[in-house]
Formats: structure tokens, C-alpha cells, sequence
């Protein structure tokens, strides 16, 4: 199973970027994805969205609401994550993750597979 990331690098604050996912590997077309980030090394890697293949449901760190939006392509076995208004405080390695159940996870430890990922710098 492999999960790669692309679509990170360098804006202004205020800009925007399109993170993608691409999954080989298995489909997780009936599963939870989601991204999470890590702001500094040896900084605990922290939720920031998901899409539940259960429902449909979405789920978004108070940090990003607003300004992020998850979504997925099923047939394409990528899930995205649209960035807008970004911030300074947004930089960190973005990583995405893939896990066998459908329903919403936040946690990190509730997923088994991750991307290597993808940087975003946001320059104020």
C-alpha cells in the first residue's frame, strides 16, 4: 500500500494550494482518510481533516475551519485537501493517511497507513 502526497510548497499568506493523495496499492474507496501535520520536528503530528466513506462524513481541526475543505475522487483513489486563506502558522509537513474502517477518526494512532509527505510553507 502506497499513499503520495503532492501539491505542497511555498505561498504568501493568504494564498491557497490543493494538497493531493494519490492511494496504490488497496482502495479505500469504502474507508476514512484524512490528513494531519507536523509543524517541528519532535512536534506530535496533529489532526487536521478527514472524509468518512461511512455517511460522507467530514471532519475538521477548530484551526482549519473555514478555510480547508477534504474532499475525495473514488474512482481516482485520491483524496484532496483545498487550502484557502492560508497562514504563517499553517508550515508544517503534511501527511496523508488511510485506515480500514468507514467512520471519522482524529487520532493518528486510528490509522495504518501514511504518506511520506508534502511541505507547506506560508510566508507572512
Amino acid at each position: 500500500v502506497q499513499l503520495v502526497e503532492s501539491g505542497g510548497g511555498l505561498v504568501q499568506a493568504g494564498g491557497s494550494l490543493r494538497l493531493s493523495c494519490a492511494a496504490s496499492g488497496r482502495t479505500f474507496s469504502r474507508s476514512t482518510m484524512g490528513w494531519f501535520r507536523q509543524q517541528a520536528s519532535g512536534k506530535e503530528r496533529e489532526f487536521v481533516a478527514s472524509f468518512a466513506w461511512f455517511g460522507g462524513k467530514t471532519a475538521y481541526a477548530d484551526s482549519v475551519k473555514g478555510r480547508f475543505t477534504v474532499s475525495r475522487d473514488n474512482a481516482q483513489n485520491t483524496l484532496y485537501l483545498q487550502m484557502d486563506n492560508l497562514k504563517p502558522e499553517d508550515t508544517a509537513v503534511y501527511y496523508c493517511a488511510g485506515r480500514s474502517s468507514a467512520v471519522v477518526a482524529t487520532r493518528p494512532s486510528e490509522y495504518g497507513y501514511w504518506g511520506q509527505g508534502t511541505q507547506v510553507t506560508v510566508s507572512s
